[in-house]
């Protein structure tokens, strides 16, 4: 088993300001190893210490800027992937920086947590696929006579590892309309609006769609619409040329064109300016893009899905969203439900989660203690299945063997107020039955959530709730508990 330092990915902050490199370091402890630096000299010496796989830099600072900072990074640690932070939205530096730094995200200040650890947990996971890319590219190049004979067994297989298929849910799950719709409109080409909370899954739909499509050979790209600023979303999507602005020291090919024959994937389109949804609407109706400080429009072949977290109706109703915009990416609308109303997912999603988790932190036989089924269950998961996975990862690498128990997960899990509430409140609605059933069930809740916040001990439970210990012993077994332990 792996101690937490090895197994939770480790991430760089780098800010000159003490209160703000705290901030950070706070919101992103609980899911990974933080290490801080007050100045790029001092992070430098981290770095040469310690592997890093998300570095998250301030950009004004004394010195060496955040971009500069970077580009060093670039060239001496590739594989680590770079964040901006900045107040300064329209910085012609930062906007250079995206290529010459090889920034993965810029993010405006003041960041919002829920925001910043999604971002950097998006970070991990695609410093993840680069290495697994980069990887599965050498073999290609060494082993590619053979491969070329199994080309189309390969898109098989990645139709497999991104088809619907692949989303993990329960037989009678309310996923399984919207995935059986969402197969049926894969095969045509209509733009396609995804709506649900953030964390639900809505990437891995819209690849879902992409691999089922006529497109499924061609390019799958995506871009987070989110705090960006217009300049650094539009160099991204359309491209810029050569002298653009400062820093644009060569041409550079945006996700439009990359995705020409496939797909590209608009998350949080619903945060894009009303100034951007122009430009936007004017690639969607004609079918080209112009890069910035091109005098040519170029023509591109794409199909666009696009996700948000907002009720886009009601944004355009209120002005904030152009409503021609809205009709052309929301050719069919698809809901993804939040956690909390698939229930029955949770616990096929634990498991399969579970299993990653064991793969990628070297713990191969590690398996759920059955006191956490209960945990999960009564949680009400706000952040979703992202929120799910930080969980379980942060619990296997937490465990000090081969059983996961409930006390490994976090306080807002184990402890929440939403929890014993919300299986109280599941009992009350769906038990059926006499009265005294019904109070028996209440009560099995109360009784199984105070053992497992006692961590299965008798003697601190009983004391708890007034009963001796004999008695606690006749309700456990009346209440059939007496089975459930913590092993």
């Amino acid at each position: 088993m792996k101690t937490p330092s090895q197994a939770l990915p480790r991430v760089l902050v780098v800010d000159d300001e003490s209160r703000s490199l705290d901030a950070i370091r706070r919101t992103l402890e609980e899911d990974f190893e933080v290490l801080t630096a007050l100045s790029a000299d001092e992070a430098r010496s981290l770095m040469q210490q310690h592997e890093v796989a998300v570095i998250v830099c301030d950009q004004r600072m004394p010195g060496l800027s955040g971009v500069k900072f970077l580009k060093e990074v670039r060239e001496l640690w590739p594989d680590t992937v770079r964040i901006i932070l900045s107040g300064y939205t329209d910085s012609q530096d930062i906007i250079a920086g995206i290529n010459e730094a090889g920034i993965y995200q810029f993010m405006a200040k003041p960041w919002l947590p829920e925001h910043l650890l999604a971002s950097v947990t998006n970070a991990v996971d695609a410093r993840r696929m680069q290495i697994q890319t980069q990887r599965l590219s050498l073999e290609l190049r060494t082993s590619a006579p053979v491969l070329r004979q199994h080309s189309k067994a390969s898109q098989i297989s990645a139709q497999a590892a991104f088809g619907f298929d692949s989303m993990v849910r329960a037989p009678d799950s309310p996923l399984n309309d919207v995935c059986d719709m969402a197969a049926r409109v894969a095969r045509f080409d209509l733009s396609v609006l995804v709506t649900g909370e953030s964390g639900t899954g809505k990437e891995l739909l819209a690849r879902a769609i992409h691999y089922a499509s006529p497109r499924s050979e061609r390019a799958f790209v995506m871009e987070n619409c989110a705090a960006m600023s217009d300049t650094l979303l539009a160099s991204e999507l359309f491209g810029h040329k050569r002298g653009a602005f400062t820093g644009a020291f060569e041409d550079h090919v945006g996700l439009f064109q990359r995705a020409d024959g496939g797909t590209i994937f608009l998350d949080e389109i619903g945060d894009t300016s009303a100034a951007f949804q122009v430009k936007l609407l004017r690639v969607l109706q004609e079918g080209e893009i112009r890069p910035v400080g091109a005098s040519r429009a170029v023509l591109v072949n794409v199909r666009v899905l696009a996700a948000t977290h907002r009720d886009l109706e009601a944004d355009v109703r209120a002005g904030r969203f152009r409503e021609d915009l809205y009709y052309r990416v929301a050719g069919i609308t698809l809901s993804v439900p939040p956690l909390r109303e698939r229930s029955a997912d949770i616990l096929p999603i634990a498991d399969r989660l579970l299993a990653s988790a064991a793969r990628e932190l070297g713990c191969p036989h590690v398996r759920f203690s059955s006191d956490v089924a209960a945990n999960l269950l009564a949680h009400t998961w706000p952040g979703n299945i992202r929120e799910l996975k930080n969980e379980i990862y942060r619990a296997v690498a937490l465990s000090d063997g081969q059983r996961v128990s409930a006390s490994a997960f976090s306080r807002r899990v184990l402890f929440g107020p939403a929890g014993a509430a919300t299986a109280l409140q599941g009992h009350v609605m769906t038990q059926t039955g006499n009265l005294q059933e019904r109070l028996d069930a209440i009560e099995a809740v109360i009784l199984r959530e105070s053992l497992l916040r006692h961590r299965w001990n008798k003697t601190h439970t009983a004391r708890e709730l007034g009963l001796s210990r004999v008695g606690l012993r006749q309700k456990m077994a009346r209440l059939g508990l007496d089975g459930e332990t913590n092993d």
